[in-house]
C-alpha cells in the first residue's frame, strides 16, 4: 500500500457482480480488509454523520487502516452533542477526520430562509449533497455504513452498487440489528449523547426529533433521506 494518488476507475457489470460474489460470503472485518487489497487508500472515501451509532462503522475501520480519511459533512446544524462526539471517537480511535461544508454563501441562505421549513430537501442538497459532489469525483469507492434493516430502500441494496460515477461499498449492509448492539456492548462503544434521550437517527438539529430507527428524522415529513445514498 502507498500514498500514490490512483486514477478514478470505472467498473462493468461484470466486475461488479464479482465483487458481490467475493464479498458476500465475508464478515464484516474480512470485507474491511479485503477493501484495502483490491483498492488503494487513495481511491476509498469514508464518509460519517458521527450519529447515533457511528463509533460501530469507524472502530471497525480503524481496526484495519488508520490512514483512511473519514470525511464529516459539517451541515452547520448539527447538534452540539453531535461535534462533541465526533472529538471523542477521533480521539479514542485515531480517526484521520476530514470536515467539509457547503459554500459559505449558500449555508447562509438557507440559514436566513429556513429552508428546511420549506423544503428539506434543497436544504440537504445545498448543505450535504453538492459538498460531497465537489470531492467524490476524485474517489473510486465510496464506504456506506447503511444496513438493510433501517429502510426499505436500503433493503434492495447489494454489498457493491454503482451510483452514478462511485461505486458503493455496504460492509454492513446484511448486519441484524441484533448483530450490531451485541458489537457495540462487546466492544464498550459509545453512543451519541443524544441516545439516551430517546433519539436513534440523529441528523441536523432543526429536522430531528426523538424518535424509533429513522422515525425522528424530518418529522412530520415523508422524506426519510437526505439524498446522499440515492
Amino acid at each position: 500500500m502507498n500514498d500514490t494518488t490512483v486514477s478514478k476507475r470505472i467498473f462493468t457489470e461484470e466486475e461488479i457482480k464479482a465483487l458481490n460474489k467475493k464479498y458476500k460470503p465475508l464478515s464484516i472485518q474480512q470485507r474491511i480488509e479485503e477493501l484495502y487489497h483490491d483498492f488503494e487508500v487513495t481511491e476509498v472515501m469514508l464518509t460519517s454523520s458521527f450519529a447515533a451509532t457511528s463509533a460501530f462503522l469507524l472502530k471497525l475501520f480503524s481496526d484495519v487502516n488508520k490512514e483512511q480519511e473519514v470525511f464529516f459533512i459539517d451541515t452547520g446544524y448539527h447538534f452540539e452533542e453531535t461535534i462533541k462526539y465526533k472529538k471523542e471517537l477521533t480521539s479514542k480511535y485515531g480517526l484521520n477526520v476530514k470536515s467539509i461544508g457547503a459554500i459559505k454563501e449558500e449555508h447562509v441562505f438557507t440559514s436566513k430562509d429556513e429552508t428546511w421549513r420549506k423544503n428539506p430537501d434543497f436544504c440537504c442538497s445545498i448543505n450535504k449533497v453538492r459538498p460531497l459532489e465537489t470531492i467524490k469525483k476524485k474517489y473510486s469507492v465510496w464506504v456506506s455504513g447503511l444496513m438493510q434493516w433501517q429502510s426499505d430502500h436500503r433493503s434492495s441494496l447489494n454489498i457493491f452498487e454503482e451510483r452514478g460515477d462511485i461505486l458503493k461499498f455496504y460492509p454492513l449492509l446484511d448486519t441484524t440489528k441484533g448483530e450490531r448492539d451485541l458489537f457495540i456492548e462487546k466492544h464498550q462503544l459509545p453512543f451519541h449523547p443524544l441516545v439516551a434521550k430517546g433519539y436513534n437517527s440523529i441528523g441536523c438539529k432543526h429536522c430531528t426529533v426523538p424518535g424509533e430507527d429513522r422515525a425522528g428524522r424530518w418529522n412530520n415529513n415523508p422524506k426519510t433521506e437526505c439524498g446522499l445514498h440515492l
